[in-house]
């Protein structure tokens, strides 16, 4: 079977479907993966073939901000931190709305008639993918990254200029209707932290084991074979400023735990300062293979790094500083598998108090345990592909 993936250009849209496409690949599916460009080294070191297909998610900001002109008016570089919330709610409406569905459809359209797959696996933040297979008659099946969460404010805006962009592509009579846009969802987020809500909205569910992919690296042997707890400290690739890092370094400094922070490519480690020997701040960090020597973590929420420490089972500081975060937060700790901390009660004192309480309560931990194992029971990628040939029945 001839089999696409297709996710928006970025690591958390990316991340979620390597281990699905790898899977096929495994089984003897031909597979291809259609997403940004900068993206196809990681996809090539993943054995997997890339095509070239949409703009990146920052790109896609800047264009509803008004493009070139925009970036010229601030200096020719903006972080998602520069903006406030307003702003970047109403740009996050027209990028994903109608930005990225569109730049997707304009790149997939063609090479979907030159590749001719039997099946379509899109992401669900990539709708233009979908708009794409429907356009071509091909069946598609959607992949979750996540919890999945409703926002009553943003999501009907999404939704009308999402429906505007397929009317004037000429796919709406070809679509089903909610958030999958009638195609089977495959959801790789386990029930206990799962949406109720979106669960029993009559969507047709394939649950998956969310298994945690990550560039490889290697790490500091302060980190593989240091002794005493290690925290995990994180603020992703999008929300990470050098600020908010030191903020949460001064919280876990009077802990005496070992840190590792990843920085992204954001944040020069520089900016953090002097360090201990005890706390690393490294610009990229292989999170896969970091989690299993960690305690606890400290992150911003995202639907991977969330997931990721679900599957490592471990107990979870969330400080959430955009919309992922503020749907996963209050799901794990109404899980009991974490803390949040959200506005003016992010301190440093703070941090401190919450992670002491998860290095020290057993509750958190157990909580945390019980996820991991429930996540295990969950069927593998392999047994996904294994279910293909009844998603182009």
């Amino acid at each position: 079977m001839k089999v696409l993936f297709a996710s928006l250009g970025n690591y958390g849209h990316i991340f979620p479907l390597v281990p699905l496409a790898q899977a096929a690949r495994a089984a003897g599916h031909e597979v291809w993966f259609a997403t940004s460009g900068q993206f196809h080294p990681i996809l090539e070191k993943a054995e997997l073939t890339p095509l070239a297909c949409g703009l990146t998610v920052p790109e896609a900001f800047i264009e509803a901000a008004g493009g070139q002109a925009f970036l010229e008016a601030n200096g020719g570089a903006v972080q998602a931190s520069d903006l406030s919330p307003e702003v970047l709610a109403a740009l996050a409406v027209k990028a994903f709305g109608s930005v990225l569905p569109r730049s997707v459809f304009a790149d997939l359209a063609p090479a979907l008639d030159q590749v001719r797959p039997d099946l379509v696996v899109y992401e669900s933040q990539n709708p233009g993918a979908a708009f794409a297979a429907a356009a071509a008659g091909i069946r598609a099946v959607c992949h979750g990254t996540g919890r999945v969460s409703a926002d009553p404010t943003m999501d009907p805006l999404i939704q009308q200029e999402l429906f505007a962009a397929a009317n004037d592509l000429g796919v709406a009579d070809k679509l089903g209707h909610g958030r999958t846009l009638g195609n089977p969802y495959i959801d790789i987020c386990p029930p206990s932290v799962q949406s109720q809500e979106f669960l029993d909205s009559g969507v047709t569910v394939i649950p998956q084991r969310p298994v945690t992919f990550a560039e490889p690296a290697e790490l500091p042997e302060r980190i593989t074979a240091g002794e005493g707890p290690l925290v995990y400290l994180s603020f992703g690739t999008v929300v990470s400023s050098a600020k908010l890092l030191r903020t949460a370094v001064e919280g876990l400094l009077p802990l005496g735990v070992r840190v590792l922070v990843a920085t992204s490519s954001v944040v020069d480690p520089a900016e953090l300062g002097e360090l201990p020997e005890r706390i690393i701040a490294l610009p990229w960090v292989p999170q896969a293979e970091a989690l299993p020597h960690a305690s606890a973590i400290v992150h911003h929420g995202g639907h991977g790094i969330t997931l990721a420490a679900l599957v490592a089972g471990l107990p979870q500081l969330i400080v959430p500083a955009e919309g992922d975060g503020y749907a996963n937060a209050p799901a794990v700790t109404a899980a009991g598998a974490g803390r949040m901390l959200i506005g003016q009660d992010l301190t440093a004192k703070a941090i401190e108090t919450e992670v002491r309480t998860l290095l020290t309560d057993g509750a958190h931990r157990e909580a945390a345990a019980r996820i991991a194992r429930e996540i295990e029971a969950m069927p593998s990628p392999s047994e996904t592909v294994a279910r293909f040939a009844e998603f182009v029945a």
